[in-house]
């Protein structure tokens, strides 16, 4: 992983654990004037530190990030190309924008030096399938590869159509996950636009406060998270460590409106239902759920409304958390960065807290773990992604 809390894993889910926030002012450009002033940057990344000057410069700084993940994912896996089997390994890493900094720059040189000025690696750059292609290609994987582009939703698409892929057979190992670097002038002048942002300038870190009654909107954020999916009898049989199963994968459309989640909630009760289907769990089984939970009004309203429309009863005596408090919304990387939350929080039996939740909403009635992490043993959990489009993921996670 890396996040606005922490470069790789150890480093995030730590500062998880603690509550820490990521958020604070812009510095990827300036942002005077604007509606919001404040991101969730990965603001200690140096692309020096990991790739030769020639070829960062090829590069978009969401490739930067997924490449960096990647690596650590591998080592973490103690796969390397020369010991993986290329032929049967593939990579599936989404993006929801893509290279949007180098689109932005390009548009600048084009309208101020003319055609003949624009970079000749534009393309690769800008486009969303380059994460996976460079994965790819650095680790020797020839099959399948591909990347899902579903807004907020697609780091969760990825990881469950890489977890399908190697049920159908297709692959035996797949590197998977989100990806997103879109802290630029078009991006954040886009939501603000639409009043999709935390105008909370003046205090960053508690800017981002799901099920808050205060909360306001949003912090958009970069990041990435990589995971490597594997068939369990081949993980076992090279005595790998094994954090958690994909047990199951729900999809739903809202089929509502393009922006805004369906009130009702129908969408993501049938994303979670899926899932559980598909996982063959009960409502009862599952223990933890890491929520979409945007810190935006309408979402976090909603999202309790469907848990409670799925789990009833139980979801009384469900945890439920969103570490977008802490690291803001990553949008296309936001359900990687939370399944990987999912996997070790069944790994070792802890849960991140909600931060800055002080005071909670009426509507929002569920036990969100409010400020301090807690830790019992994670037997089954869900997480959930939902994305403009009306698009929903839920993820299953089980204990091996």
């Amino acid at each position: 992983m890396l996040s606005p809390v922490g470069l790789g894993t150890e480093a995030t889910w730590s500062a998880l654990l603690a509550g820490r926030s990521g958020i604070g002012p812009i510095t990827r450009f300036d942002a005077t004037g604007y509606p919001a002033t404040i991101a969730g940057e990965v603001s200690d990344f140096d692309a020096s530190a990991h790739f030769p000057p020639k070829e960062a410069r090829k590069l978009d700084r969401f490739q930067h990030f997924s490449l960096v993940a990647a690596r650590e994912a591998m080592a973490d896996a103690a796969l390397t190309r020369d010991t993986l089997d290329g032929d049967r390994t593939g990579v599936l890493v989404g993006t929801g924008l893509g290279g949007l900094e180098t689109l932005e720059a390009t548009v600048d040189v084009l309208r101020a030096k003319g055609p003949r000025r624009v970079n000749p690696f534009t393309i690769p750059k800008i486009i969303a399938n380059l994460a996976s292609g460079l994965i790819s290609i650095e680790f020797g994987c020839r099959g399948p590869n591909l990347a899902s582009v579903s807004a907020c939703s697609t780091g969760a698409h990825s990881i469950g159509d890489a977890a399908r892929l190697i049920a159908m057979g297709d692959a035996d190992t797949m590197i998977a996950g989100g990806v997103e670097s879109t802290i630029t002038p078009i991006c954040l002048a886009g939501f603000a636009a639409m009043k999709a942002l935390s105008t909370r300038n003046d205090e960053p870190t508690r800017a981002s406060r799901p099920f808050d009654a205060e909360r306001d909107g949003f912090v958009a954020a970069e990041g990435a998270a990589v995971l490597v999916l594997e068939r369990l009898e081949n993980a076992q049989a090279r005595g790998a460590k094994i954090y958690a199963e994909v047990a199951g994968y729900g999809q739903s459309s809202d089929a509502h409106h393009i922006t805004s989640p369906d009130p009702d909630g129908t969408g993501a009760m049938l994303s979670m239902k899926n899932a559980l289907a598909d996982a063959e769990l009960s409502p009862r089984d599952l223990q933890y759920i890491n929520a979409h939970g945007t810190s935006t009004p309408f979402n976090d309203a909603i999202e309790t409304r469907a848990i409670r429309g799925v789990f009833e009863s139980h979801a009384n005596d469900l945890w439920v958390s969103s570490t977008k408090s802490c690291t803001g919304h990553l949008l296309g990387a936001a359900g990687a960065i939370e399944a990987a939350v999912l996997a070790l929080a069944i790994d070792r039996n802890e849960v991140p807290p909600t931060a800055n939740l002080e005071n909670p909403d009426p509507e929002c009635d569920l036990d969100y773990v409010p400020e301090k992490s807690r830790q019992k043993e994670i037997r089954a959990a869900l997480s959930n992604s939902f994305g403009f489009g009306g698009t929903n993921v839920s993820l299953a996670f089980t204990r091996v």
